[in-house]
């Protein structure tokens, strides 16, 4: 199991990349609950690929679990971080293997292939006072 992430730094704009790459860390291990604390109380996800939108603490929890289920062991490549100012943009890929059904809010499940992915991201944050507000996942699945 993968050792707890440190804490997440404090608020700044020179920190703000370091502040989405600790929310990335926190979603390696898996910590639902931490990943969700890491957003305003009224921030939200939006995986831009099914235009679904993830708000409260309890469905940003679960858009993490949600690919832990799919893909056990999904890994973040990150590429380059970007900064201008309050907003963050990270090109990345989510690389696993299809091992669990992925769930698709408001649509269904996708059944597991067993096969390797790599589905190449775009995410792009707004965040205030080290807090994530807005989070826009723009992928694709190979």
């Amino acid at each position: 199991m993968h050792d707890a992430p440190a804490a997440a730094p404090k608020s700044a704009q020179g920190s703000n990349e370091a502040i989405i790459r600790h929310l990335y860390q926190v979603a390696e291990v898996k910590d639902y609950v931490g990943f969700a604390a890491m957003f305003t109380e009224d921030g939200v996800f939006i995986d831009e690929g099914t235009g679904y939108a993830y708000r409260g603490a309890k469905e940003l929890a679960r858009s993490v679990e949600i690919y832990a289920k799919a893909m056990p062991d999904m890994h973040r490549e990150l590429y380059d971080v970007y900064v201008a100012g309050d907003r963050v943009i990270v090109e990345l890929s989510l690389n696993g293997t299809s091992a669990g059904p992925l769930e698709i809010p408001g649509v269904g499940f996708v059944p597991p292939t067993g096969k390797k992915v790599k589905a190449p991201c775009c995410d792009v944050f707004l965040l205030e006072d080290g807090k994530v507000i807005s989070f826009h996942c723009y992928h694709e699945i190979r």
